[in-house]
């Protein structure tokens, strides 16, 4: 039986209907209708007879977990039957003309088995945020059916993420269309997400921005640092900073190590001015020999004579391939070197406390370091979901970040100490940057 269906789109996923589309995008914030659009529009495409779509999550245990059941309320919602071709089976969705709708789960793909979804018309990836690159590369090559299309809606969560490269970037692929969606574009929006969502904002503001605006994941909930930098923002300091020409720049540093598996290498570029700790920029690499930091270093103009780098205690340790420690080599390019002294036990709780103690007396330059306050927003605790209990820091891709900046914290501390406390005189360096 021939079917027509009529769907009104709100406004602002209208431009998704451009025709001759590769990539369609949609991301935004918690109740914008994102998922439900993309729904009415694969049924609108099943109904052109014949087409196989995929419905795919990064990790897709059950059916439970897919779009399957959202299509088929859908279906039920307009009406559709098995009269009309719509026939939902166990696993699937059988559409008109032969057509399916399939739920995969790309975690456990492989390059073999994803060969399957190669005659398909479109791939919709959900909650797409969670897609990883290894799961992009192996999706973008296999829809390559004359016409195919991959959608991708999702929750917005780190620049870095596989689907925010790749639609969000400098240079996005050709005939994209990716739209911004939130809760206020939603002429459907309902009164209890209203409800939840005015709820977010007095109880959870620190969280609000991600979960109902759609921006980046900035701090974590439950995040170490969350609420001093949910206050550095309401109090203004995050912001524009100059570099005062008459005090050295502090460079803490956490060291990684060259090679593609290597720890990251962070680095904070700090200064101590009155009561305050100037953050002025963030470095990270990954896998990088120790020239590419130098390199960074000398374009930032954190010369010779005005920088004093900063190592842990493990600065010292020789590289048994190249014969050289952290501190021999910037010694060697002729930078003065400090080693903070081994903490002992529980060094990287202290760090946290440290940050604790002194983030109200930090002012951070926005721009530069927006890669580092991100680190600090993530940096949390492992949890040991049965028992209810905390692990310790997480050892993630923030936590190199977090730890420079517990040792500026911890450096800072002490030094503002050493001239009489918090409110003391000014800081006295010598000429090669070290603490008079």
């Amino acid at each position: 039986m021939a079917c027509e269906l009529s769907v009104s789109l709100p406004a602002v996923f209208r431009p998704l209907l451009a025709p001759g589309a590769r990539y369609l995008g949609a991301h935004g914030g918690r109740g914008s209708g994102k998922s439900h659009v993309f729904a009415d529009l694969a049924i609108l495409h099943a109904l052109k007879g014949g087409q196989r779509i995929v419905c795919i999550r990064e990790v897709q245990q059950t059916l439970k977990e897919s779009s399957k059941r959202l299509i088929e309320d859908k279906l039920r919602g307009h009406g559709l039957n098995r009269s009309h071709g719509f026939n939902p089976m166990l696993n699937h969705i059988q559409t008109p003309g032969g057509g399916v709708v399939s739920f995969v789960g790309m975690q456990d793909a492989t390059a073999e088995s994803i060969k399957s979804l190669e005659g398909y018309s479109v791939a919709w990836v959900e909650e797409a945020q969670t897609l990883s690159k290894r799961s992009m590369s192996l999706l973008r090559p296999t829809i390559r059916a004359a016409g195919s299309q991959l959608w991708f809606s999702w929750n917005p969560r780190r620049k870095t993420d596989a689907v925010d490269a790749l639609l969000r970037g400098p240079e996005v692929p050709t005939g994209s269309v990716v739209i911004e969606a939130n809760w206020r574009d939603n002429p459907y929006f309902p009164d209890v997400l209203e409800q939840e969502r005015t709820d977010c904002l007095r109880i959870d503001p620190d969280q609000y921005a991600h979960i109902w605006e759609g921006q980046y994941a900035t701090v974590l909930a439950g995040a170490y640092f969350a609420k001093s930098i949910a206050e550095a923002k309401a109090d203004g300091r995050m912001c524009r900073l100059a570099r005062d020409p008459l005090l050295p720049v502090l460079l803490m540093c956490d060291i990684g190590g060259a090679g593609a598996r290597a720890d990251a290498y962070a680095m904070w570029a700090v200064q101590l001015v009155g009561r305050e700790i100037r953050v002025l920029n963030y470095y990270e690499a990954q896998g990088q020999e120790i020239g590419a930091h130098l390199e960074w270093m000398g374009i930032n103009g954190y010369t010779v004579g005005r920088t004093v780098v900063w190592l842990p205690h493990d600065g010292k340790a020789v590289d048994k391939v190249y014969a050289v420690s952290y501190e021999s080599a910037f010694k060697a390019a002729g930078y003065s070197v400090q080693i903070l002294t081994n903490q002992g036990p529980g060094a990287a709780m202290g760090r946290i406390e440290a940050v604790r103690r002194m983030f109200g007396q930090c002012v951070f330059d926005q721009e530069k370091t927006a890669g580092g306050v991100d680190a600090l927003g993530w940096y949390h605790e492992k949890r040991d979901a049965v028992r209810a209990i905390g692990l310790g820091p997480e050892h993630d891709w923030a936590s190199h970040g977090a730890d420079a900046f517990g040792m500026a914290c911890i450096v800072a501390e002490r030094k503002f100490k050493t001239v009489g406390g918090l409110g003391g005189a000014p800081l006295v360096y010598g000429s090669q940057g070290a603490l008079a």
